[in-house]
């Protein structure tokens, strides 16, 4: 797995009960997904290369393990469990930093879009050599 996102859980990202809120979960597994794009594709919204093209998540699946509260701080890795002729599937995992303790894990399916036809497009082979070092069991 690839460190992708240091995060702090302000008391405004808790629910009423102090909990970390669930939307929250996913909005810093978001932000965690566009490190790995970048890191392990190169996707980058400003290069005319990518003009065009995108990725669109089709599929998320969290599981919720330990308690975040306010204050916390935690981290978010991730890797490419798998590479399909226009998808990826990416496992992430969010540990709560200070204690070690396994707060979540995600795991989502990523399609490589054309932004302009709005259909999936193939993975190409440079980007497929890129993520190689991304790859995890």
């Amino acid at each position: 797995m690839h460190h992708l996102l240091n995060g702090v859980v302000h008391p405004w990202l808790c629910d009423m009960m102090g909990h970390f809120t669930t939307r929250h979960y996913m909005a810093m597994f978001d932000d965690a997904s566009y490190q790995l794009m970048a890191e392990a594709v190169g996707w980058d919204r400003n290069d005319p290369q990518w003009q065009g093209r995108g990725w669109a998540d089709v599929r998320h699946e969290i599981e919720y393990v330990g308690e975040l509260r306010a204050g916390d701080l935690l981290t978010v890795s991730g890797g490419i469990k798998t590479i399909g002729n226009s998808s990826l599937t990416i496992s992430f995992v969010m540990t709560n930093k200070l204690t070690g303790q396994l707060a979540a894990t995600m795991t989502s399916k990523s399609v490589y879009f054309d932004l302009d036809a709005r259909r999936a497009t193939p993975i190409t082979e440079l980007m497929r050599e890129r993520m190689q070092g991304y790859l995890i069991d």
